[in-house]
């Protein structure tokens, strides 16, 4: 019923290496989709449409097309009835932060982090920590 993958799509890989964010533009409802397969994975199509029918009131149907559009995006992947993803969550919202970036901000991260800090204060600890993310990306960089 969903799309039945024998090998992964040409330019993926299980790391979302061949691939712009822009294949991964996902609405609120497949992205929350997307979510509870990561939760769950590798998980059976048919247990995935009883926990969307649960989560997000669902019919089964409903589940099937979501499933299918995401593994015709190459995010999912449905073999012999057996969902897994092909992009990890961390691979996906990173891409999606950096889509955000280069979108919003001209692909300026220092444009970015002052945005941000401006509109919320932070405290000593996590700008201490944010410094030391800087200085270890400095190091291995």
């Amino acid at each position: 019923q969903a799309c039945h993958l024998g090998s992964l799509p040409a330019g993926i890989n299980k790391h979302g290496g061949g691939r712009n964010m822009k294949d991964f533009e996902l609405g609120a409802i497949q992205e929350r989709f997307a979510d509870i397969v990561w939760a769950h994975e590798p998980i059976a199509s048919g247990d995935l449409a009883k926990i969307c029918e649960k989560e997000l009131t669902w019919k089964r149907p409903t589940t099937y097309t979501v499933l299918r559009k995401l593994c015709e995006k190459g995010l999912l992947q449905n073999r012999d009835g057996i969902v897994v993803s092909l992009v990890s969550r961390e691979e996906f919202y990173a891409a999606k932060s950096a889509q955000i970036i280069e979108d919003s901000y001209r692909g300026s991260l220092p444009s970015f982090v002052a945005s941000f800090i401006s509109k919320k204060n932070i405290s000593a600890e996590e700008a201490d920590e944010i410094q030391k993310m800087i200085d270890s990306f400095k190091k291995e960089g």
